[in-house]
């Protein structure tokens, strides 16, 4: 199978060009040239087979160069004793019609393990498979979670090195500390001073960099990506569709061939994508539901057509979801308007800040999507409320989602199964979640919650506060490409 950019279809390469580029020539983003299906008798045969099996399954239709033994051997490094939970992502039973699909079991403690565990075997057995000899380094702006699993996935990684970028005063206290005290003589971290979007922008241009390009590669350096915009990054997302289906009919709660709605909380887009990408596949889903705290520019667009960044960005409870550009999106134009359209939205969005789909494209999007948010009053009123009636802990992210859903079985009396897509542990974000169930500040949140939830702490997040911090440098956005030029000279 091939892949070609959505700005270009011209532009093909293969699966392993795609994963070791990470972001197309022309700044489009890696699509593979068709959706395999999976039919009725196929998902019946996945119904017996654990997480890893059905990862080689689904991963192996759009990665024809790479041999069943190869991805076996991918998969089992990535998902084994580093997840806290043999299911790898469990699926929790909340009532009659919800279920909470966990993918925050991994090493870092949130939903990008799932992804960012596996793709620096796929990336490093790409590099091998394009005869490529320079080193990789694997450049990423980071909302929260991205940037930490990043780190810990290619911690080490012969022939690689990472680097990091996060805003200041961005993320959470345990984000930041994730982060600033990574073991690995291969990463480097560094703040930026601006938003999620300063940093993502920042990323970008160094990528679209052609003098800085050639000037690394004398040095024996290529850039790559580890952000939702890699096609290695997504790949692995779309299984957890699949499984968490598959799980519920194990359990009962439907029948195979039943339709499931999925409530993701999602700021890049590139989560609720990745389910997008299972449905196309013949995975049988009803509706997504977009879930957007006080940014909500995704709601906006799935209700009016309208993608429009020119707004206040709010600094919110749930602060991987704090993002204007959700860059994921242009797959989905591209799978929805083909390559003209989506080159004139992209240019629109960088000229203007802004473009409009027409009338057929949003009753396309509307045919899938439902969209709402909620501000950070209500996240928390629902950790707790949910807390109170189920004994569930979640965190801000999946409290949005759970909000989300809520309204939208209120609007619509839709009373589907849905499984709503929880996308880090509580503990990571242990201050607000004490403070939604009316718990006082606490100078060790994670005891403070271990005790009020009757759950231990993740053994990845305890002695944070004990760890050196490694990394503590925080830069202009102007410098950007100078503290990755430092970086890749020592």
């Amino acid at each position: 199978m091939k892949y070609f950019s959505t700005r270009n279809e011209k532009l093909r390469v293969s699966a392993a060009e795609a994963i070791a580029t990470g972001l197309a020539p022309d700044g489009g983003l890696f699509v593979p040239e068709s959706i395999p299906t999976v039919s009725g008798e196929e998902l019946r045969a996945l119904l017996s087979m654990d997480y890893r099996a059905r990862a080689v399954n689904i991963m192996s239709r759009f990665l024809d160069e790479f041999t069943a033994e190869e991805l076996r051997g991918i998969v089992d490094a990535a998902y084994g004793d580093n997840f806290d939970d043999p299911a790898v992502a469990p699926l929790r039973k909340l009532d009659d019609s919800t279920a909470y699909l966990e993918l925050w079991h991994g090493p870092t403690c949130a939903f990008k393990d799932m992804a960012l565990q596996i793709l620096p075997l796929l990336l490093t057995a790409s590099l091998r498979k394009t005869g490529e000899d320079r080193g990789v380094c694997i450049l990423v702006a980071t909302s929260g979670d991205t940037g930490k699993a990043a780190l810990e996935g290619f911690r080490d990684v012969d022939g690689t090195r990472i680097f990091v970028f996060y805003p200041d005063g961005g993320v959470s206290r345990i984000q930041r500390l994730q982060m600033v005290t990574q073991a690995g003589q291969n990463v480097g971290v560094c703040a930026v001073r601006g938003n999620f979007d300063d940093a993502q922008t920042g990323v970008k241009r160094i990528f679209g960099d052609a003098d800085f390009a050639k000037t690394l590669s004398e040095r024996g350096w290529f850039l790559s990506s580890a952000n939702s915009i890699n096609w290695g990054r997504l790949l692995p997302q779309i299984v957890y569709y699949f499984s968490a289906y598959l799980d519920h009919v194990k359990q009962g709660g439907i029948e195979l061939g039943d339709r499931l709605n999925f409530c993701v909380p999602t700021g890049n887009f590139g989560n609720i994508l990745a389910g997008y990408y299972a449905k196309r596949m013949g995975l049988p889903v009803g509706r997504f539901l977009c879930a957007s705290n006080a940014n909500n520019v995704l709601t906006e667009f799935l209700e009016t057509g309208v993608y429009n960044k020119n707004r206040p960005f709010h600094t919110t409870a749930s602060p991987s979801m704090d993002i204007l550009v959700s860059s994921n999106l242009e797959r989905l134009l591209y799978l929805l308007t083909g390559e003209e359209k989506t080159r004139d939205y992209m240019a629109k969005l960088n000229a203007e800040g802004r473009y409009a789909v027409g009338a057929d494209t949003l009753e396309k999007l509307k045919e899938t999507f439902s969209a709402g948010f909620c501000d950070d009053p209500a996240t928390l009123d629902t950790i707790g409320k949910v807390f109170q009636e189920h004994g569930y802990l979640m965190d801000t992210h999946t409290a949005v989602a759970a909000k989300v859903l809520a309204d939208y079985r209120a609007k619509t009396g839709d009373r589907t199964n849905t499984v709503v897509v929880s996308t880090a542990s509580p503990f990571k974000f242990a201050a607000d979640v004490l403070r939604a169930l009316d718990q006082p500040a606490a100078d060790e949140p994670l005891s403070a919650l271990a005790a009020v939830g009757g759950m231990p702490v993740p053994k990845p997040l305890s002695g944070l506060d004990e760890r050196t911090v490694r990394f503590p440098e925080v830069a202009e956005k102007a410098d950007m490409r100078a503290v990755v030029d430092g970086f890749l000279a020592k």
